[in-house]
């Protein structure tokens, strides 16, 4: 990614209440309201192509940070939140580093770029504090660049592949049909190409095209005319964050009827797009319409407290803090090489699906439940948010949920 300054914005959570207080660019790092805390870092891009996403996960993890000083803390201890913008790798990196070595957070959460969680990683691993990547869906991270203190809420590209592989195979959309893919220009999108490419032409597909899109683009129009003379028979989207908005907007107002899907996906890059814009069939690891008890809750607290309904990428981070709190508490203690060994151990979560998710030891990848949605007919929409209905859950009940998760080819080592 690539971003014009390095904006320092922290947020402390210091009461039940929420209570927040900004320190701007160059005061101290921490407000010493209240010493008997447990500091937690989050870490996100809020500025750039990336940033309507990382609004998402601050509230996420604010609203998670929220319930938990309500219900008493953690081991008597009110949760500290520490919000910074990661902007790019480097100063995700050394970010990181501040958080840890100044700040004295017990862990981190968050991220969304793949190449900034690798850097976040690699302090985690060096430092031995617990780093949950709630955004980043690379599979190196989970393979050569694996280590035992990151751990991986986000689904890897492999499995928002398979998860949407399987409506489209049934939509015979696979098989003798000619794909052209748009793909986002850094880490995560060469990832997700070359995953998504192998699975199109091990079940039958062609590539008809291909481009590489910058991350600061804004205007497709020389893609889709290229995209008009391809005459494909499905177009796919490797694209991320802004660039999904403008590319499913710019592509309804093209007029171009070739089908669309996608191998990743968020709910409110298709939000920013306006209503009857959306199209296609596309991967989501949790979505606002999950009918379980506690996703249900968690989508009215989330809706009562920010006017809107709660997406993906603020699963990922509430579900994160949520995990943690969870763990100290059985742990009785906030030591982050205790947290790591607990996660590693196979402990479960209530993640709001119809089953409980884990982390497993291989590669600290969570195993659980994903889902498809499919683009709405426009006249049956009933309001902006409501612009697809799911197709169903990943795997299937009878599955073990590990068929979805990515291979164990032996790419990841972890350290001792």
């Amino acid at each position: 990614m690539s971003h014009s300054k390095d904006l320092t914005r922290r947020t402390l959570l210091k009461s039940a209440a929420g209570t927040t207080a900004l320190v701007g660019l160059g005061m101290p790092a921490i407000v010493q309201a209240q010493s008997d805390v447990i500091r937690i870092g989050h870490l996100t891009p809020i500025t750039g192509f990336l940033g309507p996403l990382g609004e998402y996960a601050q509230m996420g993890v604010q609203l998670a940070a929220e319930e938990i000083n309500a219900a008493g803390g953690v081991l008597g201890r009110k949760i500290e939140l520490v919000l910074e913008d990661s902007v790019n790798p480097q100063t995700a990196s050394a970010k990181a580093e501040r958080l840890i070595e100044r700040d004295k957070v017990a862990m981190i959460i968050g991220e969304i770029s793949s190449a900034s969680a690798l850097a976040i990683g690699q302090v985690a691993n060096r430092t031995k504090t617990v780093f949950i990547n709630t955004g980043a869906n690379s599979d190196a991270l989970r393979g050569e660049s694996c280590n035992p203190f990151m751990f991986h809420i986000e689904a890897a590209n492999s499995m928002m592949v398979q998860t949407v592989g399987n409506y489209l195979k049934r939509e015979k959309m696979v098989d003798g049909k000619k794909w052209y893919f748009l793909t986002a220009d850094y880490a995560f999108g060469h990832d997700l190409l070359r995953v998504a490419r192998k699975f199109v032409t091990e079940n039958g597909g062609q590539v008809a095209g291909e481009d590489l899109v910058p991350t600061d683009a804004t205007d497709f129009s020389p893609y889709l005319l290229k995209i008009r003379q391809a005459r494909p028979d499905i177009v796919a989207s490797n694209l991320a964050g802004n660039q999904i908005t403008n590319f499913i907007k710019q592509y309804a107002e093209f007029g171009l009827q070739y089908p669309i899907t996608g191998f990743g996906f968020d709910t409110a890059v298709a939000w920013g797009a306006g209503q009857g814009n959306f199209a296609g069939i596309w991967p989501l690891i949790w979505h606002h319409l999950v009918d379980t008890p506690s996703s249900k809750k968690y989508v009215e607290a989330f809706t009562k407290k920010y006017g809107k309904p709660p997406e993906n990428q603020s699963w990922g981070d509430y579900n994160s803090l949520k995990i943690v709190a969870q763990s100290f508490t059985e742990l009785k203690s906030a030591d982050p090489q205790k947290l790591a060994e607990h996660l590693r151990k196979g402990a479960k979560f209530d993640v709001l699906k119809s089953r409980e998710g884990y982390f497993r030891a291989y590669d600290n990848q969570m195993v659980q439940e994903m889902y498809a949605v499919q683009a709405k007919d426009p006249g049956k929409m009933k309001d902006k948010w409501d612009i697809y209905d799911p197709l169903g859950t990943v795997p299937a009940p009878d599955q073990d949920l590990e068929v979805l998760a990515p291979p164990k080819d032996g790419s990841c080592k972890m350290s001792a």
